[in-house]
């Protein structure tokens, strides 16, 4: 199995977007300001679903808002 880390440019994305808050991201994808924060801080990965809907919510491709690192070995 690939090991390996989810990072995301929610915060950045929210930023350019008129200082959008959690909850009204939360709000526009169907979750909770909570759910946003914990996927934001990467406590959480959402579900390809909501991944699609957040792209969508801030007009960009997925790679944009979600990337992968996989962890080397060393």
């Amino acid at each position: 199995m690939m090991n390996g880390t989810i990072t995301n440019q929610i915060r950045t994305l929210r930023f350019h977007h008129g200082e959008m808050s959690q909850a009204e991201l939360g709000q526009r994808i169907g979750v909770t300001r909570q759910t946003i924060a914990a996927i934001e801080a990467g406590k959480y990965s959402p579900t390809l679903e909501a991944a699609f809907r957040i792209a969508q919510v801030f007009n960009v491709p997925l790679e944009q808002v979600f990337q992968w690192l996989p962890q080397t070995a060393d």
